[in-house]
């Protein structure tokens, strides 16, 4: 798979604190990358980076298997965590100006601008100063300059800040569609649900120094302990249990179940599944069957705690 932007040994110190120690990574063309850590691990600093309002003090980063060049700003569409759009002016007198320092003309920065105003339902905002809308209606505006350029990467920290649910899903839901349309994403987020479900690639950062890396399966397939969830109805419990501790290391556990059941962590070892499902149906009537999969959360804290 090619590459859209890779990261080389990149080392950035602001006098006696290293924000970043020799980090690389690589986001695969066409991925939506999270961009995990903790607040203070140097992800704000990687991305200041990628956008070159600061450079390395050693590393390279390249765009499209290029050294990164100024010109490159206009492949490359930033949404920052705190936004940078100017209070007292209007919408769109903004948007126009912001669209042309992206490379856009005039005429085709007010059609691309029509159309993602149609889209958002803001066409009443035209005239508005940043000043008059809510925190939301903003970042719908702060959203809209990013993209209208059509970047082939996308970097959005904290995108959903502010959002109500409906709109969070709105904007979301134009994410995904613009990665189907070929934009490579860059998504640094505290919020492991969004990370679950629309990132394909992780990268975690901690204390400066990167941690985990690659496709979000085969992380959790790294991470995953071969436990299950059981959920069991038997008439005999304490022969069940015998049978279980035999084999497996058992705990109690709890899951939503409409179902007076027994609920069991069962962790197999270097048994099968089979063997555990052969000792549960002997047993009773088994109402519950899932093998616990680490999540993105439980990833983050486990690895950061270490």
């Amino acid at each position: 798979m090619n590459s859209i932007l890779e990261v080389k040994n990149v080392t950035k110190q602001f006098g006696d604190y290293k924000a970043l120690n020799n980090v690389s990574f690589t986001i695969p063309e066409g991925s939506i990358y999270g961009l995990l850590g903790p607040n203070g691990a140097g992800k704000t600093t990687l991305i200041r980076i990628i956008n070159q309002i600061t450079m390395p003090d050693s590393g390279q980063v390249y765009l499209d298997g290029r050294k990164l060049s100024p010109s490159d700003v206009q492949q490359i569409g930033y949404m920052p965590e705190e936004r940078g759009l100017y209070k007292t002016m209007k919408v769109g007198e903004q948007c126009l100006y912001l669209a042309q320092l992206k490379g856009l003309s005039k005429e085709e920065a007010k059609k691309q601008l029509k159309f993602w105003f149609e889209k958002l339902e803001i066409e009443g905002w035209w005239n508005k100063k940043i000043q008059e809308l809510s925190k939301g209606m903003a970042q719908k505006i702060q959203f809209v300059v990013t993209v209208l350029h059509k970047p082939k990467l996308l970097i959005l920290d904290e995108p959903f800040s502010g959002f109500d649910p409906v709109n969070a899903n709105l904007i979301k839901d134009e994410i995904i569609e613009l990665n189907k349309q070929g934009t490579s994403i860059i998504f640094s987020t505290h919020r492991m649900e969004s990370v679950e479900e629309m990132c394909d690639h992780i990268a975690l950062i901690h204390k400066s120094n990167k941690l985990i890396e690659g496709k979000l399966v085969d992380v959790k397939k790294e991470y995953r302990t071969n436990t299950f969830q059981v959920g069991i109805i038997s008439p005999n419990v304490e022969g069940l249990m015998y049978d279980l501790t035999q084999k497996f290391k058992v705990g109690q556990t709890n899951f939503k179940s409409l179902n007076d059941d027994i609920k069991l962590e069962v962790q197999l070892g270097e048994h099968h599944s089979t063997e555990l499902l052969n000792i549960l149906t002997r047993n009773g009537q088994v109402t519950h069957f899932v093998e616990k999969i680490p999540s993105v959360n439980d990833i983050f804290i486990q690895s950061v705690s270490k």
